[in-house]
């Protein structure tokens, strides 16, 4: 799915590297919380999956993929429209990278909505969970690739760009 390696002289070293400074969080560090919270994010829904018994935890389901869904679809488009022109402006040697992760996440985008249909017509005790959860799963997995790729390919150079926000 994603090419292993990437690495012009141009280019800063791809793997994780915090922003410099003491303690100073970069845009690479902030993409990684993010991707951990959508990790735990993707986690409890499963969890919630496995203890769906009841039709009020049908839509609690429901309501939680929601979540899930508009939040990794707001990441994804931040990213599109947001981090990754400004990387390609700065590092034209990500070109490459780029496009791929673009890719993925229209891949993503698929799965996502192939998933949705299945949570919206989910009814506790009457419906297929087992094909639910192999979509869900089939999801987790391919997020986790993606956002290792990611993580390997682009944090240190989001890093270079400047501190994260500080929303607190």
């Amino acid at each position: 799915m994603t090419p292993e390696s990437e690495s012009p002289a141009d280019v800063p070293d791809f793997r994780h590297s915090p922003a410099t400074g003491g303690g100073t969080r970069g845009l690479g560090d902030f993409l990684v919380e993010a991707h951990d919270w959508l990790r735990a994010e993707l986690t409890a829904l499963r969890d919630r999956l496995d203890h769906d018994a009841t039709e009020d935890l049908g839509e609690q389901l429901r309501a939680h993929c929601r979540t899930f869904c508009s939040a990794l679809t707001e990441h994804h488009a931040g990213e599109d429209g947001g981090a990754f022109p400004l990387l390609a402006q700065r590092f034209p040697a990500l070109a490459t990278t780029l496009t791929e992760l673009g890719e993925q996440h229209r891949e993503v985008d698929r799965m996502q909505a192939e998933l949705g249909e299945l949570v919206r017509a989910h009814r506790p005790g009457r419906s297929d969970s087992e094909a639910l959860r192999d979509e869900l799963d089939r999801l987790a997995a391919e997020l986790e690739e993606h956002f290792r790729y990611e993580e390997r390919t682009i944090v240190a150079a989001l890093n270079s760009l400047g501190p994260a926000p500080d929303f607190g």
